[in-house]
């Protein structure tokens, strides 16, 4: 299983989060979402979003914000080319993406003051700036809670497991983690879905009836505690995911030709954007796919040019060219960013960039999305926004807005706390355009 360390100690490795709850999600229960859309513009083109978060922060100086004009100790190795929209140069290590820019928007001059890499990644995630006080629910949970769906199917999905929590909202909108990514051309098994390692039905209904008793136990004295709300489910949902033929053929990616799969590569992201196709074109709602390696101190253009943007190149212009085969593009908003840029001044010491949350790119496509446009600008060293720029709030409000849900929308904490979706953010018109 690929592991990767970030410079502040965590760690991200493909683990199973085995049991009932997990600390961002569940294993078995919890997919069938008891609440009612609201607030929903129904006219809204996405019907499903892909959320993509490069994790340790990749550098915006050496991919899709070069400044080969700048002076030496800020410009880096790496060359622009010209991608097939005139105007807009990307990095050399992403021809492929090049190729594909039609189809997809980038946002340059994305700033915030963020510099951790879990709190970076807990603001990109939800689209507001975390708080002490208050744990805020990533994009799944709230499309989840908003969107309705096939009571087969998951309706948040994170390959292989995600930084986005329910948050206040509480564990009935926690992911299931796959907790494992796939191989192409290998069917995928779901531990704690599929009937593989060793799993069967027998062993899934002893744990409903464990959990049945603990429904009768505790549910006199804590009938509002939101941990046994999403526990109750657990016994009509698990049995029904782990026997649903719908559910096994959404996961298995085998099932795809060799003509279709090839462009996605051999990497485990490639096989992970190809799950996450399948998953929406199967009725899942929202899907996370997590990428990390991009915390680049040291050694920052062989890490880059060898190991990390091969496969992002070759993967995301494979998922956005195969959602338009399928007629998906439309109807499936894409977001792909990281929790913050890289330093434009280059780390001599190290050959690497530090963090950079000043200025960063974020990727969006789909879902009513303009492809073929970059939006906002950074200045001429690729330090700051040249202009007003954007935040990850502003960001997080398009998103909602590609989906139809209103992010100016408010909801309760168990407290009573009214909570706005996103509080700070505003929606991007150019990017609709």
């Amino acid at each position: 299983m690929a592991f990767f360390r970030t410079c502040d100690g965590v760690g991200r490795r493909d683990f199973l989060r085995a049991g009932v709850a997990g600390g961002a999600g569940l294993t078995l229960a919890n997919y069938m979402q008891m609440s009612h859309a609201d607030q929903i513009n129904k006219n809204a083109k996405a019907k499903s979003a892909i959320f993509i978060n490069l994790n340790g922060g990749p550098s915006h100086m050496d991919t899709f914000d070069l400044k080969p004009d700048a002076p030496d100790e800020y410009r880096g190795e790496f060359s622009p080319i010209q991608t097939n929209v005139p105007g807009i140069y990307i990095s050399e290590h992403l021809p492929k993406l090049a190729k594909v820019m039609d189809k997809f928007c980038i946002l340059r001059g994305v700033s915030h003051s963020v510099a951790a890499h879990q709190l970076g990644t807990e603001y990109v995630n939800s689209g507001n700036r975390p708080l002490p006080s208050l744990e805020f629910p990533g994009y799944g949970a709230v499309v989840s809670k908003e969107l309705s769906g096939d009571p087969e199917l998951p309706k948040f999905v994170a390959i292989p497991r995600s930084e986005q929590r329910p948050g206040y909202l509480g564990v009935r909108y926690a992911p299931m983690n796959t907790s494992a990514t796939p191989q192409i051309g290998n069917p995928f098994r779901v531990r704690g879905m599929s009937l593989g390692s060793g799993l069967t039905v027998e062993d899934v209904e002893k744990r409903n009836n464990l959990l049945s008793k603990l429904d009768r136990t505790f549910g006199d004295f804590e009938d509002d505690s939101q941990l046994l709300d999403g526990l109750g489910q657990f016994g009509q949902q698990a049995h029904a995911m782990i026997t649903s033929a719908k559910s096994r053929e959404a996961f298995d990616v085998s099932k795809e030709s060799k003509e279709f799969t090839e462009p996605f590569g051999s990497s485990g992201l490639g096989a992970s954007c190809l799950l996450a196709l399948r998953l929406v074109e199967s009725g899942v709602r929202f899907v996370t796919v997590t990428n990390g390696g991009w915390d680049t101190h040291r050694d920052n253009w062989n890490a880059l040019s060898t190991r990390q943007l091969p496969p992002l190149d070759e993967s995301l212009a494979a998922l956005f060219a195969g959602l338009e085969t399928r007629g998906l593009l439309d109807s499936t908003v894409v977001y792909v960013t990281g929790e913050f840029g890289r330093t434009p001044k280059i780390n001599t010491e190290r050959n690497g960039r530090d963090h950079y949350p000043r200025n960063m790119f974020m990727l969006m496509a789909g879902g009513g999305v303009k492809g073929g446009q970059v939006l906002g600008e950074s200045d001429e060293k690729g330090t700051m926004p040249k202009n007003e720029g954007f935040s990850p709030d502003d960001v997080a409000a398009s998103f909602y807005h590609s989906l139809g849900i209103n992010h100016e929308q408010e909801y309760h904490t168990n407290t009573g706390r009214p909570v706005m979706i996103v509080r700070q953010g505003k929606v991007i018109p150019e990017l609709f355009a």
